[in-house]
């Protein structure tokens, strides 16, 4: 049988299409003196014939790119689409915001207590959670402002 009529039947029998199988340069003689769907199922346990594998996508130049972005390069505004609200996610700079000050409290607290409890503990706690301060600087100067 010729080799192309081989070839589309393997491809049928692997479900493949055509550019995918592979024939032995080797075993040509044998392949070509194939007739029935069943002689090439036997070719194929042989590993005369054998279904290629798909060229992936490959990943090298993405890495590449991703150790350069954490090392904060290509991130200029040439690269930026879409505004910094869209960029970065609310609720976690703010969950990062408002734990980074309950800290700076606690160590306040735990350094100057005196000072702490003149400004009131809670009700700079209840401050933090309603958004009162930016950050932890704002922290500290109010509570050591109320000496």
């Amino acid at each position: 049988m010729d080799l192309d009529k081989v070839k589309s039947i393997a491809a049928r029998v692997l479900k493949t299409g055509r550019n995918r199988i592979w024939l032995d340069p080797v075993q040509g003689e044998k392949i070509s003196e194939v007739i029935t769907k069943d002689d090439i199922r036997e070719l194929i346990k042989e590993g005369a014939i054998k279904k290629k594998e798909v060229n992936g996508q490959s990943r090298s130049r993405a890495r590449k790119l991703q150790v350069k972005k954490a090392a904060g390069r290509k991130k200029g505004p040439g690269k930026r689409k879409g505004t910094k609200k869209a960029r970065t996610n609310k609720k976690k700079t703010w969950i990062k915001n408002v734990r980074a000050q309950r800290r700076k409290l606690r160590e306040l607290r735990a350094e100057s207590p005196e000072d702490v409890e003149k400004a009131g503990y809670s009700n700079v706690y209840r401050k933090i959670k309603g958004g009162f301060f930016r950050g932890k600087k704002y922290v500290e100067s109010y509570v050591k402002g109320n000496k």
